[in-house]
């Protein structure tokens, strides 16, 4: 279903972010105030741009090793990978328009 956005645990990360496709990657946890706050915008942009971009969470609680590998410190961390790479971090909370500048900037390279 177009705009859906999966759910990444450390048994399924790398094969989610390995694609040409961009995988845009929201690191959060339950407890975090500005991860709620991004947890909306970020269902409203895979609802907007899923053709182009796939949206996936990691629980930094439940999954410890995968937070660990790409060093993230701070949450909310979105990371954008593509084949496997990371090629864009953005850390903490940001309004929906400053989002999809990053993704269209970081997927235009």
């Amino acid at each position: 279903m177009a705009g859906d956005v999966q759910e990444a645990t450390d048994g399924t990360f790398a094969g989610l972010i390995s694609g040409a496709k961009p995988v845009f990657v929201d690191f959060w946890a339950e407890w975090c105030g500005p991860c709620r706050a991004v947890g909306p915008v970020f269902k409203e942009l895979a609802a907007e741009m899923s053709a182009t971009v796939t949206f996936a969470k990691v629980n930094v609680d439940q999954n410890q090793e995968t937070a660990g590998q790409y060093n993230v410190t701070s949450i909310p961390c979105l990371i954008l990978f593509r084949n496997g790479k990371e090629i864009g971090r953005r850390v903490g909370s940001a309004p929906k328009s400053v989002l999809k500048q990053f993704l269209a900037g970081a997927i235009a390279v």
